[in-house]
């Protein structure tokens, strides 16, 4: 039985229809969800809210319209996805910063969110053909490297919370590892992509690397490791080598790769772990949080969130009636409890589920690319997300120790969010092709 042809143009009108009713629901859910909270916390609904629905609702559809205009063969999920994400994550911070009578934190949120929506689309306008960035391996890796490495230069680097992550400009102050991966990722898909055949020569009955193979990967591991020591940032240095061994281990097809990987993780642990007083530490409480003795000391934070996490349930208490206000920095590293006390495990799993739908198109993106530029760097690309994703639910849940990396477009942070829709505009892009092809109508 022979398949019949779908013509292009049919299918692209079939994707906008899917991609804008799919949008329309992460639109509604937003709001509704915002809604909820001002109901929750103060018996009526919150006095901005047709303001906001308004700004929500006008940002969202500009963004799809930029899709349709410079993407319109793209795949249709993964912006709705993220604009539901980013709207229920507004909604838990302002319920947050409201009880706090701190609300103008939140509206900083809401105005990163947009910062992110208008890179999202300039991305998309610039970036016209994702091979463009094969053209520049050296600057981007360069560029990303130097990103890196950012907070460590004095006078403008600065340590919060036991972690020097954050740059102060005068003008404006972020975290240039959020960026400083995205170029690399740009930069391995780049380099592996012109080298893969060299390092998936293996030798040996197991295929192991050759010795003169080892120098990306070894690269690599002292590069996280320079993170984790001088910038005590556990979380940058775990997505950094994590990436890089799985892209090298897409490009090559070797699982000696993997497990070299897994091996110089466990030696980099073990060695940040004697150097890093608060790594210890971090270890301590993940093994002994709910002891008598540390449930209201050291064990506080991760406490608290599993009391929260049981307060909720299966189905929660409901938005803007729970307690997730005792947490201590609920809104960054523990907003997954917040969302576990009021939705309860249900939302908690319809939360982990929008990010697995994402986390899926990335993936299935990096198979249909044609170019193995374009399938490194979405696989890549995907698993940026899909790591930050893990280590903070994982954390949060007690499966590892904490490493304050943020859930993306969901946690307090302003940098995440934008370096996060640069990311979702890559994929877009490499999901929708050349716009000069589709601006022709090929």
């Amino acid at each position: 039985m022979s398949s019949v042809a779908v013509p292009a143009g049919a299918a692209e009108t079939r994707r906008a229809r899917t991609g804008f009713g799919l949008l329309i629901l992460a639109v509604a859910g937003s709001l509704v969800a915002y809604a909820l909270q001002g109901l929750g916390l103060h018996g009526e609904v919150p006095g901005n809210l047709a303001m906001y629905s308004v700004l929500f609702t006008g940002a969202s559809i500009g963004g799809w319209l930029v899709i349709r205009y410079a993407a319109r063969s793209a795949d249709p999920a993964l912006y709705p996805v993220a604009v539901l994400l980013g709207g229920l994550g507004l909604a838990m911070l302002y319920r947050l910063m409201d009880e706090r009578g701190r609300v103008d934190i939140a509206r900083d949120q809401a105005v990163w969110l947009l910062i992110g929506l208008a890179c999202f689309a300039l991305t998309l306008v610039v970036v016209r053909d994702i091979r463009q960035l094969d053209a520049y391996t050296y600057t981007i890796g360069l560029a990303g490297i130097v990103l890196l490495l950012l907070p460590i230069v004095p006078g403008i680097g600065y340590e919060i919370n036991g972690a020097r992550l954050w740059v102060n400009l005068g003008f404006v102050q972020f975290q240039p590892a959020e960026f400083g991966r995205v170029l690399i990722v740009i930069f391995l898909a780049s380099y592996l992509s012109q080298r893969r055949e060299l390092l998936a020569a293996g030798v040996g009955r197991f295929g192991l690397p050759r010795v003169k193979d080892l120098g990306p990967l070894l690269l690599a591991w002292g590069t996280s490791l320079a993170v984790l020591l001088l910038e005590r940032d556990v979380g940058a240095s775990l997505l950094l080598f994590g990436v890089f061994v799985v892209m090298m281990w897409v490009a090559t097809g070797r699982s000696s790769y993997l497990v070299l990987g897994i091996v110089l993780f466990a030696i980099g642990a073990y060695i940040g772990w004697l150097a890093l007083p608060h790594i210890q530490e971090r270890v301590v409480i993940w093994f002994h949080a709910l002891d008598p003795n540390n449930v209201n000391g050291i064990g506080y934070q991760l406490a608290q969130g599993w009391f929260a996490f049981a307060s909720g349930g299966m189905v929660g208490t409901g938005l803007g009636l729970g307690s997730p206000t005792f947490i201590p920095y609920v809104g960054s590293d523990f907003i997954l409890a917040a969302f576990g006390e009021e939705l309860g495990m249900l939302g908690v799993a319809g939360i982990l589920l929008l990010y697995l739908v994402m986390i899926g198109r990335g993936l299935r993106i990096g198979l249909e690319r044609p170019d193995t530029f374009g399938k490194l760097l979405a696989v890549g690309l995907t698993t940026v997300i899909g790591l930050q994703v893990f280590t903070i639910a994982a954390g949060v849940l007690r499966l590892i120790p904490l490493t304050g990396v943020p859930l993306p477009l969901v946690s307090y942070g302003g940098t995440s969010r934008v370096a996060t829709f640069v990311i979702l505009a890559l994929l877009i892009r490499a999901s929708a092709g050349a716009w000069y092809r589709v601006r022709k109508g090929s």
